[in-house]
């Protein structure tokens, strides 16, 4: 493995850290959100969705890092 791929797997693992602390972060707001009453739907609409293209790409980051083995 050369420098340069070593560099862009930790970029990717870096990306990855933040997205998934992201995601973790938007799964805390959402549940304090759906405790309080009356709570705004398009809004917890609008956080849903964000977490979803979040779980996406750190999906494809994922795949970047560990790519498909072919057996």
């Amino acid at each position: 493995m050369s420098n340069a791929e070593i560099e862009e797997q930790q970029l990717l693992k870096a990306r990855l850290h933040v997205l998934e602390s992201e995601h973790r972060d938007l799964d805390d707001v959402i549940g304090r959100l759906s405790d309080d009453k009356p709570f705004d739907q398009l809004q917890l609409q609008r956080l849903k969705k964000r977490k979803l293209v979040l779980k996406d790409e750190i999906t494809l980051v994922k795949s970047q890092i560990l790519p498909d083995i072919i057996a």
